[in-house]
């Protein structure tokens, strides 16, 4: 037997079965929202993993495309790698999920998701992210929950609880925030440019939801949870904790972390740690977690520092952001670049334009995204911390900075009708010191208008931390936070968006939640640094788009024609529409509309192919006048090419006012010949031509050459 649990969620029944499949995992919760259905387990290991001084928590979105009735591409018709949509909401879950674990936990735990069926009036993410949260609280693995998580649309002013995959296509809000039983502890959003005040009541809605699904998962831990397993701590010892500051005291610590150089402050620090080795050396369990406990001793004394003293490591004011700089047209030959510096932050963007073929295909259980014509990628290789490695691709933190950039740049492109270009840029980062993923959309901002792309509005992004102390009410927000503010605070909150409003937000905590308070708070000082990057800085680089697209950038003319025209365009097996090609060297997208995109990097060339398609679409009509070209002769007449996939018979006797008695003798294969229509054959549409009446009566009397 196997208990089941219901509650009404934004208008559609959530029912959790516990106990009915997954059994030998530590929890498992069999989510049905609508028709989507998620398996999501939590399993832990025995005991804690060795030589680790990490929490290893794994996460993992599963989607199946049998839950959309579909069958794998590629050979093997196997699910393969996770894709980035998968990646993308596996950290959404992670985020919120892992604060709540205790810090000393070494055992390693595995969150599984696995979409089985997709209904698109129920997004599989929500159903994923309250299963994780759920199937977590009901095992026996240490857990300070529950928390939950829901997702807010927004259409025409109006927010949506859940909103459906139709609803989220045409939303001008994607929300997601996760919440414990008092307090917002992950926010994740893009926005068509949301002010600030709208985007606060947005996250407070999706505040209130949680509360009653916290309440729900209550009432499941309270039938069917299990009491939570005992662990071996991993904290480090109070006695060496001691025995370092007798050593290192507490001042020669802040003397040593106070730099804004991250070289020098690495520095003191293997200093200090080798000092310290020196004087464990006899101790080899101390000097087991003696890198843990150096760490946690710079931890507490940068924020000791900042909380207590208002003293930053690098010496700036508590609003006071880096120094920064902006230039464009830094790379040559492409299509669009641009570099922004943050203080030991350093991103260069590239852009390149392609025509609109070239968007990237999707294939996921999300019926209304099949297609991305922005692509926004990011690149964090080793030397820009200084490191050696060797780069094996992508991880999950780039294509999460990579997609928290693209979000946040999306509602100012251009529509494809006003710009039909496929658009990718690449952030490469080039040095690294906190917040690069903001960097790389002030740099992505500029780079986009230097490569001509009629963006509606600039946009920047800045990140603000925090540091909290004993009470909700000691706490201090930092702007623009560097490396180390991030590793030893609590908060990286970052916002991106316009002058005029938000297109994104994403916020990870270390604590188990943020009150009201230090949200407005953050959300207000980001506004103030994203106003002086804006006008201070990235508009003095380049105020505006360029009006026309750079010169090795294609040049695309956008035309409509007839969709019954499409296959004269084409020709037989597509002879003629790669006659074209071949002709002016251009690259043609036909759409099924009769959307036609001629794309060059010359432009004359794009322009002459148009004009070729044009003649093509254009009716051939009695009475009108073409230049021909010769294409075939035969014993009774000619056969004239007026456009391509069109010929016309020009018959032996209307060649010439005089007598013809060989085609040879007045004109041969490849000539041009000036003709009109005299007929066309109602049933067959085939085309009757004359030259003769063409000729003047001078030209009559001649050969007729």
């Amino acid at each position: 037997m196997y208990k089941s649990f219901s509650m009404e969620l934004a208008g559609r029944t959530l029912t959790v079965d516990v106990g009915r499949v997954a059994k030998q995992a530590n929890g498992a919760a069999f989510m049905h929202y609508g028709d989507t259905v998620v398996l999501s387990t939590a399993t832990a290991s025995e005991k804690p993993r060795d030589g680790i001084d990490f929490f290893p928590l794994s996460v993992e979105y599963e989607e199946k495309m049998y839950a959309v009735g579909k069958i794998p591409g590629g050979f093997n018709k196997r699910e393969g790698k996770a894709s980035e949509h998968a990646i993308l909401t596996s950290r959404v879950i992670d985020r919120p999920m892992r604060p709540l674990f205790p810090k000393d936990y070494r055992n390693d735990v595995t969150l599984n998701n696995m979409v089985m069926s997709v209904d698109p009036e129920c997004d599989p993410e929500v159903v994923a992210m309250l299963g994780s949260a759920i199937a977590t609280c009901i095992s026996d693995i240490p857990f300070d929950g529950p928390c939950a998580m829901t997702q807010i649309g927004m259409i025409d002013g109006e927010f949506i609880v859940n909103p459906t995959l139709a609803q989220k296509a045409v939303s001008d809000l994607k929300l997601t925030v996760a919440s414990t039983r008092e307090k917002v502890i992950m926010i994740e959003a893009g926005a068509k440019e949301i002010p600030e005040a709208k985007m606060i009541d947005a996250i407070y809605k999706a505040h209130e939801v949680n509360q009653e699904i916290i309440k729900f998962i209550d009432s499941i831990v309270a039938e069917v949870g299990k009491p939570k397993h005992a662990y071996e701590s991993c904290a480090i010892p109070e006695e060496l904790f001691a025995a370092i500051k007798e050593i290192v005291p507490p001042a020669e610590m802040e003397e040593a972390v106070f730099s804004d150089d991250k070289q020098t402050r690495e520095e003191n620090i293997r200093v200090i740690t080798e000092k310290l080795e020196e004087a464990f050396a006899d101790n080899e369990e101390w000097l087991a977690v003696l890198g843990e406990a150096v760490y946690q001793y710079q931890k507490k004394t940068v924020r000791k520092m900042i909380l207590k003293d208002h003293k930053r490591p690098d010496g700036r004011a508590i609003t006071e952001i880096r120094p920064l700089a902006a230039e464009v047209d830094i790379i040559p030959r492409v299509h669009g670049s641009a570099m922004f510096t943050r203080g030991q932050t350093q991103i260069c963007n590239v852009t390149t334009l392609a025509p609109l073929s070239e968007a990237q295909k999707l294939d996921g259980l999300d019926e209304f995204e099949t297609s991305k014509r922005y692509m926004h990628q990011y690149n964090f290789p080793s030397y820009s911390v200084g490191e050696t490695k060797p780069s094996r691709g992508p991880g999950r933190r780039e294509i999460g900075h990579g997609a928290l950039a693209e979000r946040a740049l999306v509602p100012v492109l251009p529509t494809e009708e006003e710009f039909p270009y496929a658009i990718r840029t690449v952030s490469e980062t080039f040095e690294s010191n906190g917040s690069t993923s903001q960097a790389s959309i002030c740099a992505s901002t500029m780079s986009l208008m230097a490569a001509g792309v009629p963006i509606k509005k600039p946009v920047a992004g800045i990140s603000c931390g925090l540091v909290t102390g004993e009470t909700d009410d000691d706490y201090l927000v930092l702007t623009d936070i560097q490396g180390l503010e991030d590793f030893f605070g609590d908060m990286d909150f970052k916002v991106a968006g316009t002058h005029d409003g938000i297109t994104a937000i994403q916020m990870d905590i270390k604590i188990h939640g943020l009150t009201r308070q230090i949200v407005e708070e953050a959300i207000a000082r980001t506004k103030q640094a994203r106003e002086y990057i804006l006008t201070e800085v990235m508009e003095k680089a380049i105020a505006e788009p360029r009006k026309t697209v750079g010169e090795f950038a294609p040049k695309i003319i956008q035309m409509m024609i007839d969709p019954q025209k499409i296959g004269e365009v084409v020709g037989q097996r597509g002879k003629t529409i790669n006659a074209i090609i071949d002709e002016t060297g251009v690259k043609i997208d036909i759409e099924d509309d009769g959307s036609v995109f001629i794309a060059s990097p010359d432009e004359a060339a794009a322009k002459e192919a148009k004009g070729i398609i044009d003649s093509i679409v254009k009716d051939i009509e009695v009475g009108e006048v073409y230049l021909g070209t010769v294409v075939n002769i035969q014993t009774f007449g000619a056969f004239i090419n007026l456009t391509p996939g069109k010929d016309g018979l020009l018959h032996i006797s209307r060649m010439d006012k005089k007598r013809v008695n060989k085609v040879e003798d007045v004109m041969n294969l490849g000539d041009k010949v000036l003709v009109r229509v005299i007929e066309i054959d109602p049933k067959t549409g085939k085309i009757s031509l004359d030259r003769k009446g063409l000729l003047p009566e001078e030209e009559g009397k001649g050969e007729g050459k």
